[in-house]
């Protein structure tokens, strides 16, 4: 798991210092446009991607949870609403990002 988390972190490092020397033709968008794009991209895809590996935790702790016990099973939609909200936090930040 470290692993992949370290990949990803080298990935992004990479991609963020190697597209900061490319020249580019004129065609009338500056290069603040392309890194909020960027931004926005980084901003939602590490929130969606976190909040994917968080429901998997907790997805499978209230299974196991529900099975044990179903009177508990609204306890369980809180916690994974809770989860679901980091991803759509990633989503308002993209668009904050967006409309600057």
């Amino acid at each position: 798991m470290k692993t992949i988390v370290l990949l990803l972190l080298a990935a992004s490092a990479v991609s963020i210092l190697g597209s900061t020397g490319i020249a580019f033709a004129e065609d009338g968008a500056s290069s603040g446009d392309s890194m909020k794009l960027l931004g926005a991209g980084l901003a939602f895809g590490i929130a969606a991607g976190g909040a994917g590996i968080g429901l998997g935790q907790v997805g499978a702790a209230g299974l196991a949870v529900i099975s044990e016990n179903p009177a508990l099973q609204s306890k369980v939609f809180i916690f994974v609403g809770m989860v679901e909200s980091i991803a759509i936090y990633g989503i308002v930040m993209m668009f904050i990002i967006l409309g600057q």
